[in-house]
């Protein structure tokens, strides 16, 4: 057990506010802790992108709509937004989602898979709980684009 010198009404404080926070959130949220950083940067995000590239081939649900796709192609659009989203230096210069997914009559399974196989890649580069969510929060305006709702 871990000895601590603090208040018992201070350290039940701490516990409560870890456990309103769902553990997922850091106290700290100034500018050396963002998003972009947390996601370990361009590179970070990079590595995300990659890991997330290999579970899509594997992926039996959605495969088939990235066939024929230029996978550097598609690794650095979807880095570059991922950075831009994540509050980073970069800019996503690939073409709008609505367009991009027009014709590809994405249903939910398929984004939803998607997206379980992002929180894996995350998951893969130790990306924290709470990062994760922050980037999912960024990505969910995107959906009624993807789906052409």
């Amino acid at each position: 057990m871990v000895q601590t010198n603090l208040h018992p009404t201070l350290t039940a404080l701490l516990i409560a506010l870890a456990l309103g926070l769902g553990g997922c959130q850091n106290l700290n949220s100034g500018p050396e802790n963002s998003l972009y950083q947390q996601l370990g940067e361009r590179e970070g995000i990079a590595n995300v992108v990659e890991d997330l590239l290999y579970l899509i081939v594997e992926d039996e649900r959605i495969n088939q709509q990235f066939k024929g796709m230029d996978v550097a192609q598609f690794h650095h659009n979807l880095t570059d937004q991922l950075c831009e989203l994540s509050g980073g230096p970069c800019a996503y210069t690939g073409r709008e989602m609505r367009e991009l997914h027009s014709d590809m009559a994405i249903t939910d399974t398929q984004f939803n898979a998607l997206a379980e196989n992002l929180i894996l890649a995350m998951e893969k580069n130790d990306i924290p709980t709470g990062a994760q969510n922050r980037l999912i929060k960024q990505l969910l305006p995107l959906y009624p684009d993807i789906r052409n709702l």
